[in-house]
């Protein structure tokens, strides 16, 4: 192009330039938006199977026919039966919309990913002290846990089965080969094994069994934990580093298991756990424990909802854990009433050592660091962020800090950022001898234990903030930790986990979750032989037996639970079941006080603990039951408005909902109470609202009359039970009551708690009520 002559034709000149490049620039935006519509992604086809034609006898030959009238390439990995009918598969974004309008045709939903919510236990629970009132043994190997995780290390010996008989006469599960795993890898207590990797692999590519066993072997850790936290054998001499040592039980230890591995190094794939899902109700299971939680979604978007429902809808009770997201307020995870969602909350037992000042002053912190102590002699101690030239130093990351400033002195690191025990790995490869790990505000006075890689104490936030303003204080600090122990009986106990996930439910906030807590907190069980206790790549120490935290071990406490219900009571819903649980929960210590929420250091609410922590021995005697039916929870769909269509997406069932009923969500027959109401706009508290619910009890015990009690936090909310009293003269007589709820407009944001039991002087109903205003 010639340069230009004068100032018009240099304008007309950049004209032209700004045209071409305008041009150009959509010419790209349209070919990265074609490009990207292109893009293949993984897809749940739910069809609606009363639109098979009648000239298709076999409906995968219609699932092919729909799909090949969009994709010619397109190639279904997946097919479903029971938790949907429908099939998996890899579209293109114009090609799933094309699909969606095809007749017959119930939903298309995206690839979800979701992710793990990463002994003593047995006592704690009043389990070891009571074991003549559980079921006998031979009961409870009726049962069948199925475990929805990475998979198992078979050589566990908390996979032993000595002493168990032939697997239950309805059993149809098989140990499924693979990479490092062999028919003769499952037994009479692991009965059987899947894997499931389509979706996976479909979006990263094939298994690398370079560093993960296309099987049902677990390579990471977890799913061995889970699992045999649920129905592990028992285990004498159990331990990691001599913490925590005793005999090592599951909750159900003569149970059997099944595991169905779903989750990856990548993650754990919706189509993946919706396959798992189903295969588990084909091969029988009693118990589905999944410690797996993604994104919140509308029932009709959340693939584990719609698994969980066909699983219920098949006499399973399903196990979930409420996530790790907590403190902050409606951060759970899976919330559907027809699963039991679970809270984290601690043992009374800790794993304490101590820093020793150069000044003299002494401060508790928690490790399970196995190897050589540090001497009695104080050491040079220096905070993280005056030894980095890192802008975020204090959080030791990965090469942050500077050997010279390290070697040879205790390091004190920020948490946060990265692993905990990553950052003493930093710390010793950068030729440190010891770590202080302390707290942040946003960790509070939650202490963690880990198996450090070199002598560590994890302090709360105030004894980090006492430390930090003694290092900048003394010109050559000076400190010394001392070598861990286990510490049993420590009060108070429980107490909430500052990590577990809080209510209120940001999807139906009439119902209340959590709907319990239990033990999440420094768990010990099962582990992988393939992996460190840390789960990092440099730590090369093996053990047999793995201390962990989070709602992926609260989950598994309670699935073993639920087995000991299913052994005593099979005849028992999963609503029935759920309710034993929820209604025996308890919300105080034995001083009468609530139970304290580490979080805060205040009394916790039932937006944290739901109904309460689990009594499995006062579970097993409940009195009375909130019983559900696939009616009630169809009701409690169409109370929500959904459509026939979206029913039968959840459902898997045809229903239309009654256009002359009133259908309510306050008379859907849940365990606890949530109570919303809408601030009214400008008004005063003297303007009430006032909202009536409907429950109906179940008699599970002896002929017996109930009375009611109620107890609010505040005089100014009316509450009002009809009848008083319920008198019940036969087993699986039901009685129905209603309760009215009178409240005054509060501001938006507001929350109250009160408390409903039915009481026949030997047992006691309890109810959590939650009210919220918006």
């Amino acid at each position: 192009m010639r340069k230009p002559h004068n100032s018009m034709e240099l304008l007309i000149h950049l004209l032209q330039i700004a045209v071409l490049l305008s041009t150009a620039f959509r010419l790209c935006v349209a070919a990265a938006d074609t490009q990207h519509k292109q893009v293949k992604k993984t897809y749940i086809v739910h069809m609606d199977k009363s639109h098979k034609p009648a000239s298709s006898d076999d409906h995968l030959k219609w699932y092919e026919s729909s799909l090949k009238s969009v994709s010619h390439s397109a190639q279904m990995f997946y097919t479903y039966d029971k938790v949907i009918n429908g099939f998996s598969t890899r579209l293109t974004e114009e090609e799933a919309q094309q699909l969606e309008k095809k007749p017959g045709v119930l939903s298309i939903l995206p690839e979800i990913q979701y992710e793990l919510h990463t002994t003593r236990t047995p006592e704690f629970l009043g389990l070891g002290n009571s074991e003549s009132i559980f079921p006998t043994s031979d009961k409870v190997s009726e049962v069948v846990i199925g475990v929805l995780d990475t998979g198992v290390w078979p050589e566990s010996k908390s996979f032993d089965d000595t002493g168990l008989g032939k697997p239950p006469t309805r059993w149809k599960g098989e140990c499924q080969v693979g990479n490092n795993f062999n028919s003769s890898s499952c037994n009479r207590k692991l009965i059987g094994a899947r894997f499931f990797a389509e979706g996976y692999e479909r979006a990263f590519g094939p298994v690398d069994n370079k560093t993960e066993s296309r099987s049902p072997r677990d390579d990471e850790g977890h799913g061995t934990h889970t699992t045999t936290t649920a129905a592990g054998s028992s285990v004498s001499e159990a331990s990691l580093f001599g913490f925590a040592s005793g005999t090592a039980r599951g909750m159900a230890a003569t149970a059997r298991v099944a595991t169905y591995k779903v989750c990856w190094v990548g993650g754990c794939f919706g189509t993946d756990i919706l396959a798992g899902i189903e295969q588990a109700i084909k091969d029988g299971v009693n118990v589905l424990s999944l410690s797996i939680g993604g994104s919140l979604n509308d029932y009709t978007k959340d693939t584990v909802a719609i698994g969980a429902f066909a699983a219920m809808a098949n006499g399973i009770v399903v196990s979930l854990s409420a996530g790790n997201s907590g403190p902050s307020s409606g951060s759970l995870s899976n919330v559907a009433p027809w699963m039991i969602t679970v809270g984290a909350g601690t043992l009374d037992r800790d794993f304490p050592v101590y820093v020793s000042l150069g000044n003299g002053q002494k401060y508790k912190g928690v490790s399970l660091y196995g190897g050589q102590p540090l001497s009695d002699e104080v050491l040079p101690i220096v905070y993280a962020q005056k030894a980095s030239n890192s802008t975020n130093g204090n959080l030791c990351l990965p090469s942050s800090l500077v050997t010279e400033k390290v070697s040879g002195k205790i390091v004190l690191c920020d948490r946060g950022g990265n692993s905990r025990a990553q950052k003493g790995q930093v710390v010793k490869d950068a030729g440190g001898v010891g770590m202080i790990l302390s707290n942040t505000e946003s960790y509070g006075e939650e202490l963690v234990a880990d198996a450090h890689l070199l002598p560590t104490a994890a302090v709360g936030q105030k004894n980090g903030d006492l430390i930090k303003a003694y290092l900048s204080s003394e010109a050559n600090p000076t400190a010394t930790i001392s070598k861990g122990a286990t510490q049993l009986g420590v009060q108070p106990s429980p107490v909430v986990a500052a990590f577990s996930s809080r209510g209120p439910n940001p999807i139906t906030p009439e119902i209340l979750k959590p709907d319990l807590i239990a033990p999440g907190v420094n768990i010990l069980a099962g582990w992988t032989g393939a992996a460190a206790p840390t789960g990092l790549d440099n730590d090369k120490r093996r053990v047999s037996f793995n201390i962990i935290s989070g709602t992926s071990m609260s989950c598994p406490h309670v699935s073993g639970l639920v087995a000991l219900l299913k052994a005593e009571y099979p005849e028992w819903s999963p609503a029935a079941v759920k309710s034993a649980l929820m209604t025996t929960a308890y919300s105080m210590y034995n001083n009468g006080k609530t139970i304290i929420d580490v979080a805060t250091g205040n009394p916790s609410t039932p937006f944290d603990y739901g109904s309460g922590h689990v009594d499995p021995v006062a579970a097993l005697d409940p009195g009375l039951v909130y019983d559900a039916t696939i009616d009630d929870y169809i009701s409690f769909l169409c109370a929500l408005n959904y459509s026939a269509t979206e029913i039968k997406i959840v459902t898997n069932k045809d229903y239309t909902c009654d256009v002359t009923k009133k259908y309510n969500l306050g008379d859907f027959n849940y365990p606890s109470f949530a109570v919303p109401f809408q601030t009214a706009l400008g008004s005063s508290s003297s303007v009430s609202s006032s909202a009536r619910y409907t429950r109906t009890l179940t008699n599970v015990g002896a002929p017996a009359t109930y009375k009611v009690k109620v107890s609010s936090y505040i005089s100014s909310i009316k509450i009002l039970v009809q009848p008083e009293l319920l008198s019940f003269s036969e087993e699986y007589e039901k009685k129905t009551y209603t309760v009215t709820f009178t409240a005054p407009s509060l501001p938006s944001g507001t929350t109250s708690f009160a408390r409903l039991e039915w009481s026949d002087g030997k047992h006691i109903v309890g109810s959590p009520i939650a009210f919220s205003w918006t």
